[in-house]
């Protein structure tokens, strides 16, 4: 939750000591064992949700009543702006996602994280004395038989503000030397939080921007230049037809538009049939299915599948105006061959990117589309590993391909009857 409104402030695990100060002497050690908790195993448990509950339930277990605790954490993903994450003690943990929007951002502002963010200070409430309309949490609070609220600031290092909140059941509220165990554990919750959010956000935006498996060869250490893994695979390559023309009247921000609507028809049928998108190549993209080992037929069919519903999608799209009034088509290639993965560039400025010669002539085979006036093409290689029967289009050359290509299009659903002899 970045918020340019909000004073700039500390980060929260820059503790100096003073924590310490006001936690009961007796109950020193046991702070120190949930600290090192937090630094150990709670460091590389698998799950946030585990983190968060085994956190409220040391906390309890040293006698802070800890019947509800929530954390509101900023992320750095293309759907949505934040997690928030809950546990109590009759329901265990949940999550959810705020996605990017006004409707996330009003509710942020309304909320008492936002304004923890801007005082930089504890909120403490005796909810009996709280009223229902100062935040819209109050009243859920109330009926669920909580009688104090205690709202954190976590401030991360790199100025992204989030937070966490604790809640009790007890008569007594949380007490003065509750609160002073709180203080004491957040900065090193706070370092924790944020070291397991910065391997996350690596590991998600790599994975964005480069996809699956490229993400995992990255970050096993496959960043030297040169350094090159070859996969046997469908491979499919796709791209919009007349983009030129059909963005020549759009502002920048409407190109964008059309092109995501674009690939809202192509991606997910790729997805769904185990396909991964390498690349976004301006309006087109190239994507492969992995050959899973023995049945050499899957990635075909798989790859066919999701060009067939791609274009069906497509379709459905042009049906209902999703292109604000144009009418978007595409081509699409399917080859079989080896797609190579390739750290390609110099210094310390590398792109991981797929390479090699079945690579290339998909993407040849694609401007075949127009030419032959068919949304679909597949060559030989590919067309070898389908069961069915493929229409041949005869043989055509390739750029840069010394021999000509025997191309095919799918089957056609129904053919012409025969007229009567």
């Amino acid at each position: 939750m970045l918020d340019e409104d909000a004073p700039r402030q500390a980060p929260t695990a820059l503790a100096d000591g003073s924590e310490a100060e006001d936690v009961p002497f007796g109950a020193l050690q046991a702070c120190v064992g949930i600290r090192d908790w937090l630094l150990g195993e709670g460091a590389r448990l698998p799950k946030a949700d585990d983190l968060l509950a085994g956190l409220a339930q040391r906390l309890d277990a040293i006698g802070v009543p800890i019947d509800r605790a929530t954390t509101a954490i900023d992320t750095l993903h293309s759907e949505y702006s934040g997690v928030g994450r809950r546990w109590t003690r009759e329901e265990g943990s949940s999550v959810r996602l705020f996605p990017h929007g006004e409707a996330s951002e009003k509710a942020y502002r309304e909320s008492p994280f936002y304004t923890v963010h801007q005082s930089g200070e504890w909120l403490v409430l005796d909810l009996a004395r709280t009223p229902d309309g100062a935040y819209a949490v109050i009243p859920e609070l109330k009926a669920a038989g909580y009688t104090h609220y205690i709202v954190a600031p976590l401030i991360f290092t790199n100025g992204t503000r989030n937070g966490i909140t604790f809640a009790t059941r007890s008569g007594d509220g949380f007490r003065d030397e509750d609160i002073a165990i709180l203080r004491f554990v957040m900065p090193t919750l706070a370092a924790v939080m944020e070291m397991r959010l910065l391997n996350k956000q690596l590991d998600t935006v790599l994975r964005i921007y480069v996809g699956d498996e490229p993400h995992r060869a990255i970050l096993s250490g496959d960043i030297r230049r040169g350094q090159v893994r070859r996969i046997r695979s469908a491979i499919l390559f796709a791209d919009m037809r007349d983009y030129t023309r059909l963005s020549a009247d759009l502002t920048p921000e409407g190109a964008v538009d059309l092109l995501n609507a674009f690939f809202d028809c192509l991606v997910p049928p790729i997805e769904r049939e185990g396909g991964e998108v390498l690349k976004y190549l301006g309006d087109g993209l190239l994507a492969i299915f992995r050959e899973p080992g023995d049945d050499m037929g899957s990635a075909a069919k798989g790859a066919l599948t999701a060009a067939q519903s791609a274009l069906a999608a497509l379709a459905e799209a042009n049906a209902v105006g999703r292109f604000s009034g144009k009418t978007v088509d595409a081509g699409i290639a399917l080859h079989h061959g080896e797609a190579a993965y390739g750290n390609v560039g110099s210094g310390t400025r590398l792109d991981f990117t797929v390479i090699g010669r079945d690579v290339n002539l998909a993407s040849r085979l694609a401007r075949l589309n127009r030419t032959l006036q068919e949304p679909l093409l597949m060559t030989k290689p590919f067309v070898d590993f389908l069961w069915g029967d493929p229409e041949p289009l005869g043989s055509h050359p390739l750029d840069g391909f010394p021999e000509p290509m025997a191309v095919f299009r799918p089957e056609r659903k129904s053919k012409p009857l025969a007229k009567a002899g």
